[in-house]
C-alpha cells in the first residue's frame, strides 16, 4: 500500500497539518479576543482601545476605593443604632393574671442601650428604665427578668 521510504514524508505531512490546526486555532482565539476588545469602536487602533480600557479600570479601581471607605463609615455609624432587642413578657404579682409585665431591651453594636420594664398590676402600670453599658447594668441593678431581656438581645446579631 505505503511504501517504506513515503513513511517519513507521511509523518512530516502529519506533524505539518497538526502544527497548521494549532495555530489556526490560536490566531481564531486571538481575533476573537481583538475582535470583542474592539466593539463598538470605530477607526481607533488597539492602542487606544487599551488605553480607555487602562484608564476606565483606574477610573473604577478608584470608585472602589471610595465605596468601600464609605462601606467601613457606615459599619461604624451602624454600630451606634438600635441593633438588639430582647423582650421578656412575665407575671410579678401572683394576685394578677396573665403576663401583662414585660421588660424590652435595646442594645446598639456595642450592647449600649436601655431597657424599659412595665411592671403591671390591678391598680397601677409603672414604668422604668435603667442604662446599659457594654451589656451589663450600670448605676441600677438589674432585676433578674432586665438581665434575661439584656442577655437575649445580646444574643441577637
Amino acid at each position: 500500500m505505503f511504501a517504506s521510504e513515503d513513511l517519513p514524508i507521511m509523518i512530516i505531512t502529519l506533524i505539518v497539518f497538526i502544527w497548521l490546526g494549532a495555530i489556526t486555532f490560536l490566531l481564531a482565539r486571538i481575533f476573537q479576543t481583538f475582535t470583542r476588545l474592539t466593539k463598538g469602536v470605530k477607526k481607533e487602533d488597539l492602542k487606544t482601545v487599551l488605553e480607555e480600557v487602562v484608564i476606565s479600570l483606574e477610573k473604577s479601581g478608584k470608585e472602589m476605593g471610595e465605596l468601600k471607605t464609605q462601606l467601613e463609615e457606615l459599619k461604624t455609624d451602624g454600630l451606634k443604632h438600635i441593633q438588639k432587642v430582647g423582650l421578656i413578657r412575665y407575671n410579678p404579682f401572683a394576685d394578677t393574671g396573665g403576663n401583662q409585665s414585660f421588660v424590652l431591651a435595646l442594645l446598639d453594636g456595642a450592647d449600649n442601650g436601655f431597657v424599659i420594664t412595665s411592671l403591671h398590676s390591678r391598680e397601677t402600670t409603672r414604668v422604668f428604665a435603667k442604662p446599659v453599658v457594654a451589656g451589663k447594668e450600670a448605676d441600677f441593678e438589674f432585676s433578674k427578668e432586665e438581665a434575661l431581656a439584656v442577655a437575649e438581645a445580646k444574643k441577637r446579631v
